[in-house]
């Protein structure tokens, strides 16, 4: 049976439309667009990396907040993206918000559906909201983290790092080892 659905919606109508919904979906341009199943791997990941920055924050005694997917990112009124992970700082949000407000890190972990994307379009709407410092890419096959870093101005920089380097996430005062993101310990 096929669903019928609004020709374009704002992210506030999106967030109505998607609330209970199966299946997970992200608005881009004004239309849902459903998100490919998860295999286990990426699945591992995205855990690992929310695991990594909570253990880090409370480490590190930061006012921040990791949280995991299902949180939801508005990029404009008619774009929103549901990253792998999210850092927020700021008091912690209740426990029926969807959107988070002021994210300053988002992170995807590349699936095979997504990579091109990662890299382009949601690269571009992440650093549209002026709260995001670091977008990061992680690939979980090659061990590897893309980070991205918005600089004075509308510069990013953008730097390749392995699971033995450190990412340095000022100005947050957060750090977390890469490797955090691939094995527990």
């Amino acid at each position: 049976m096929n669903e019928i659905v609004p020709q374009r919606m704002t992210v506030d109508e999106y967030l109505v439309w998607a609330r209970g919904r199966p299946g997970r979906y992200e608005l881009v341009n004004g239309r849902p667009v459903q998100m490919s199943p998860e295999t286990t791997g990426h699945i591992s990941v995205k855990v690992l990396v929310v695991i990594a920055f909570m253990d880090a924050i409370e480490d590190q005694g930061l006012e921040l907040h990791a949280l995991g997917d299902g949180a939801t990112v508005r990029i404009s009124d008619r774009t929103a993206f549901e990253p792998d992970a999210v850092v927020y700082g700021g008091p912690e949000l209740g426990r029926k918000e969807m959107i988070v407000p002021a994210p300053v890190i988002v992170v995807e972990v590349v699936s095979p559906s997504s990579g091109g994307r990662d890299s382009s379009v949601k690269l571009a709407g992440y650093f549209a909201v002026p709260s995001v410092t670091h977008y990061l890419v992680v690939d979980g096959d090659e061990q590897t983290v893309v980070h991205h870093r918005r600089t004075a101005g509308k510069e990013i920089a953008t730097r390749l790092l392995g699971s033995s380097d450190t990412l340095d996430l000022a100005p947050t005062g957060l750090s977390v080892a890469v490797r955090r993101f691939f094995a527990r310990r």
